[in-house]
């Protein structure tokens, strides 16, 4: 046996027997070169060997960790929400949201409660070139201009994008907005009125509570599985005994807990609220931060009825600077466009054309790929080292996408008690009460992995961790 197969040999040997765990680092190439008397060559062949094999992977500027195991048993997930059924709230969430959110603005913060991606890697300066070159050429600006749908050329290309993710869509049912949350918001206003019952998953994104909230309408919320999302069982059930106006929904990367829908799941789902006559409004905002091989479907791939409000965005994959969105509200587009410009007139148009440049001449594909790899990357190492620092009984979600896990700390510690303790330190998590009406989750957390994992992120989760012993 060569020298670098006998490395092989031990290190696979040690993860074999559980010496070496997921997400444990392996010592440097120079300290396994010092250790074992080989060259950096002979170290630096058998890593590559390893990595070729699935068992370690190397991570940018901080080393080689080991993988999970094919076939090992899956991590304990997080219990699947139990919600009491046919019962609706009244929606008071904002509060907290907006409290936390600005907690994250806390100078030196280790920011793993934002809800937005790490900007570094997003080409922003890329599109604002765009802009300016915009800018600069342009005559005159009018309102005119800005006005509903939005941006021609900016609506062809979001239609081209779909079509290259295998979903063909009228251009004509394109309305460019301010982000996708007001494209939720004006959806969510075509469909229900004050004092509306919607159905929602449990937990679900605090903006979409936040819509509801705004509306004056009531949040029903439906269980949902970690890894299979909302129950559509539950749904059948409670669509028999109360009326539902809308239903609104995350099928792919669901924040907080970031799983995807199974294709089946979906066409289950908008049968369901087909047969029912009942619209819903699709957030798919993470759609192309996948970390499989293909594109995930959509909800709008399943619909024959124009039931299928779809909203998306630019803010969470390409710049969050321009907070550009778009709906595909399906029969309901007349009175979208409409809301779009009795509500807010426009979408700014340099921003629209700066973008639809950007996705016309530069590489879209290859930063979404470099981005999805990293997320994959992260989401691995965040589960594994939650489950290395925080006591027994704390679960961890099973992201397919996206750049949020979902945590459930032992049965008894709060949240905001931890919320608390952690932003002492100059730590920020994502408190489980902003996911429901009902002030439910008191002992789930959300953290954001999409930042490049560093020594300080390694410590916050370590000393999350100790915070979560103490309130055990």
């Amino acid at each position: 046996m060569n020298l670098y197969e006998s490395l092989v040999a031990d290190i696979e040997s040690q993860v074999a027997r559980g010496v070496l765990r997921e997400g444990d680092k392996l010592p440097s190439v120079r300290q396994t070169s010092q250790h074992r008397g080989l060259s950096i060559s002979t170290v630096l062949r058998a890593f590559s060997m390893l990595e070729s094999r699935g068992v370690i992977e190397s991570r940018p500027q901080s080393g080689y960790f080991v993988r999970p195991r094919p076939g090992a048993a899956p991590r304990p997930a997080p219990a699947p929400a139990a919600p009491a059924l046919v019962l609706s709230s009244e929606v008071d969430v904002s509060r907290l949201v907006l409290s936390t959110l600005r907690t994250i603005r806390t100078q030196g913060a280790v920011p793993l409660g934002s809800p937005y991606p790490d900007p570094s890697p997003f080409p922003w300066p890329r599109i604002s070139q765009y802009a300016n070159a915009l800018a600069r050429r342009a005559q005159h600006w009018s309102v005119m201009d800005d006005l509903p749908p939005g941006n021609p050329e900016l609506i062809r290309q979001i239609a081209r994008r779909h079509m290259e993710n295998g979903l063909a869509v009228d251009p004509s049912e394109i309305i460019v907005t301010v982000g996708a949350t007001e494209a939720i918001n004006l959806c969510l206003q075509a469909v229900a009125r004050p004092g509306d019952t919607v159905a929602v998953e449990s937990p679900t994104f605090y903006a979409m509570l936040h819509a509801i909230e705004r509306m004056g309408m009531r949040a029903l919320e439906v269980p949902t599985d970690p890894r299979e999302g909302i129950s559509v069982e539950a749904l059948r059930s409670i669509l028999t005994q109360q009326r539902v106006a809308a239903c609104m929904v995350m099928p792919n990367f669901q924040n907080p807990m970031g799983f995807q829908m199974s294709d089946v799941r979906k066409r289950e789902l908008v049968a369901l609220l087909s047969s029912h006559d009942i619209p819903v409004i699709e957030n798919d905002v993470y759609h192309e931060l996948y970390y499989g091989d293909s594109h995930p479907t959509s909800l709008k791939a399943y619909d024959t009825k124009g039931l299928v409000l779809h909203c998306c965005s630019f803010s969470k994959s390409l710049t969050a600077n321009y907070r550009i969105g778009w709906a595909l509200p399906g029969r309901y587009t007349a009175q979208v466009e409409k809301l779009k410009f009795l509500n807010t007139l426009t979408t700014p148009t340099l921003p629209q054309m700066a973008i639809a440049e950007y996705l016309l001449n530069d590489g879209y594909d290859r930063h979404l790929r470099k981005v999805r790899k990293g997320y994959e990357q992260r989401a691995r190492m965040m589960a594994a080292a939650v489950l290395r620092f925080f006591p027994p009984g704390t679960r961890v979600s099973e992201p397919q996408g996206g750049y949020v896990l979902w945590v459930e700390l032992p049965a008894g510690v709060d949240a905001m008690k931890l919320y608390a303790l952690a932003l002492e330190r100059k730590i920020t998590v994502g408190p489980g009460h902003m996911f429901s009406a009902r002030g439910s989750y008191a002992n789930y957390i959300r953290l954001n992995y999409s930042y490049e994992w560093s020594k300080e992120i390694e410590d916050a989760l370590r000393m999350l961790g100790r915070l979560v012993a103490q309130l055990a």
